[in-house]
């Protein structure tokens, strides 16, 4: 059984994103900050999240899609999507990640969950 982590990125601060040549992260704390600075919430979407599940390479790059397990989001169907689409693209844009030797043997095909938040209102 893999062992599933839980990262939470919050829209609060917006930052340019973490650019994949930068120095090999050696921390799932540092997998977190490079997520959170590729993340930028939709409009209007205040008191929203939504969690996304996937497996890292040791290349880092992703084992197949991202799967949404949870969301939560106000408004219609058209502002949920918008919303996962948000957090995918998010995802996707800090890909490949750059890995330390010792955090690629140890990531490599464990599942993970990150949940994309929105400012609260």
């Amino acid at each position: 059984m893999k062992m599933a982590r839980f990262l939470t990125i919050t829209g609060a601060l917006l930052v340019a994103p973490f650019p994949s040549s930068a120095a090999p992260l050696n921390s799932m704390n540092e997998v977190g900050a490079a997520m959170q600075a590729c993340w930028t919430p939709p409009a209007k979407s205040e008191n929203s999240s939504v969690t996304l599940s996937f497996s890292f390479k040791r290349d880092g790059t992703l084992i197949g899609p991202p799967k949404t397990t949870a969301i939560h989001v106000v408004g219609g169907d058209k502002a949920r999507q918008a919303y996962v689409d948000a957090a995918i693209k998010a995802l996707n844009d800090c890909l490949p990640l750059s890995f330390s030797p010792a955090l690629a043997q140890s990531i490599a095909g464990n599942v993970f969950t990150l949940q994309f938040n929105s400012p609260k209102k």
